[in-house]
């Protein structure tokens, strides 16, 4: 499996807004319909990656955490569905189903969403403030398939409780790491 690290944008960065179907409901969403008051956390994945498997029960757990507390929770896959036909939107919707996703899981058939956040790997993470500027992109934790590190969400949980509770985060930041975006 590759390891592809994520692009550092620069913090600050404004949300790039969006129009995509959420695979669970059908509907189709902006990321100002769906923003949290305290901040919005917008996560790259897929249903294959490694990577994804091997933390999207951490991240079920932090959206389940944070969501009461005003974090607006946004899962999308951008890979190309006709190389990868596991992440297609109909098995998008049965991997939610599967590990009780219950944000939205949009699908960004162009591309355009990822390439307009800068998104390169899955997972890739992305906290912005309530006036939707970058605070936080990088890992999830230091754990990886096969390091033996266990779980535990430190790093985004730390950047989150930061966001929340008005506190200093470090602008050192590490970046996530996981399987390629597959471009079309």
């Amino acid at each position: 499996m590759a390891r592809t690290p994520s692009n550092m944008i620069p913090l600050g960065t404004l949300a790039p807004d969006f129009n995509l179907k959420d695979t669970n409901s059908n509907n189709i969403y902006s990321f100002e319909d769906l923003k949290g008051s305290k901040g919005t956390l917008v996560i790259f994945m897929c249903n294959h990656c490694p990577f994804v498997l091997h933390v999207i029960n951490e991240i079920v757990m932090i959206s389940n955490d944070y969501r009461v507390q005003g974090l607006g929770i946004i899962a999308i896959s951008s890979n190309d569905i006709v190389k990868y036909p596991q992440d297609s939107p109909e098995l998008m919707t049965d991997f939610a189903l599967q590990h009780k996703i219950d944000f939205p899981y949009l699908f960004d058939e162009t591309q355009e969403v990822a390439k307009a956040y800068d998104a390169a790997c899955t997972p890739d993470f992305y906290l912005f403030d309530n006036q939707d500027k970058l605070f936080y992109r990088g890992q999830l934790d230091d754990s990886r398939p096969g390091n033996g590190i266990p779980l535990s969400g430190t790093d985004l949980r730390n950047a989150i409780d930061a966001l929340i509770y008005n506190r200093i985060l470090n602008e050192i930041q590490k970046p996530s790491i996981g399987c390629n975006i597959k471009w079309k």
